[in-house]
């Protein structure tokens, strides 16, 4: 199955408590995309760079299965750019620059041999960007994948709510489905994200794990306990591409498989913690992510020794 995935690409310049990088490679697509590419091997990128963008990221992204004809290369301008410092507990982080560039001009186009894609992931973007690229599309993909944050909702709010009428699936962290619903219960706020369009809700909670709302039905996934953690950055992206990455894998769009992709996805998240950037999600050794799953496993399953 194919899978298109929407987003920016980038460079960070982050500092955390265990030590700080700078104009590394970042961006919600780069995420995605390389998260995905260890469980679909048909993925199409559809962003923008700038003029200062290296050849050897977009030759690493192509080395892992990764088709970035969708990405345009802006002569005249330079990459996005974002700037942040994380606290010491990684929850929170301040915004030291953000330099829109080519980004403030950007115009989604998808390939005419990707408008076929089977799933799309609209990675964090402005609502309407998100909006171009389905109506760009041939058909209606299987599954429609979405992330938002609090930026869109305080500034393009109805923008927002059309968009979600479009998709299937939102991702979005705890402090987010709280404001979009209004409600500090997640249950009940994602009872009412429900009725606004997707029929699938994710709530990203970072080091506290991820709930999986589809109807009526809850599940419910811990983080994986890690020895060590160095930046955040990008983790809620690397998630939603294995979440969306098992799904185009596998082919099968019931709960079941809903609740593997978060385990999936899940895993996948669990490496990018692990160094800056991209650093560890571009190297996941081969077996690495087995182990992983098999830790998962572990320490989820357990046998009730009587009924009560």
């Amino acid at each position: 199955m194919s899978l298109l995935v929407l987003g920016t690409v980038a460079f960070d310049s982050i500092e955390t408590p265990f030590g700080s990088r700078e104009r590394i490679l970042g961006g919600a697509a780069t995420y995605c995309a390389l998260s995905a590419s260890y469980l679909c091997n048909d993925i199409r990128m559809v962003s923008v760079v700038g003029r200062d963008f290296p050849e050897a990221h977009l030759q690493m992204l192509r080395a892992r299965g990764i088709n970035t004809d969708g990405i345009q290369q802006r002569k005249d301008l330079d990459s996005f750019f974002w700037a942040g410092r994380y606290h010491r507990d990684l929850n929170t982080r301040d915004t030291l620059d953000t330099q829109l560039n080519v980004l403030a001009e950007f115009e989604p186009v998808v390939p005419e041999d990707s408008r076929n894609c089977d799933y799309v992931m609209l990675g964090n973007l402005m609502p309407s960007l998100q909006r171009k690229v389905l109506e760009q599309m041939k058909s209606r993909p299987k599954l429609v994948v979405m992330d938002t944050m609090n930026f869109w909702m305080d500034h393009f709010w109805d923008d927002l709510l059309t968009t979600l009428t479009m998709v299937d699936v939102l991702t979005v962290n705890d402090e987010e489905a709280r404001q979009l619903s209004g409600e500090y219960s997640l249950v009940k706020a994602a009872k009412k994200i429900l009725t606004m369009g997707p029929k699938v809700l994710i709530i990203k909670k970072g080091e506290h794990g991820a709930m999986l709302f589809d109807g009526q039905r809850i599940f419910i996934l811990p983080a994986l306990p890690l020895e060590d953690v160095f930046d955040p950055t990008g983790a809620g992206d690397s998630f939603a591409g294995g979440w969306i990455g098992y799904l185009a894998h596998s082919g099968q769009l019931e709960h079941s498989e809903f609740k593997r992709a978060v385990v999936y996805g899940s895993a996948l998240a669990s490496f990018t913690v692990e160094q800056f950037g991209t650093e560890r999600l571009a190297n996941i050794a081969p077996g690495e992510l087995g182990a992983r799953l098999a830790q998962f496993s572990e320490l989820t399953q357990f046998d009730l020794p009587f009924e009560g």
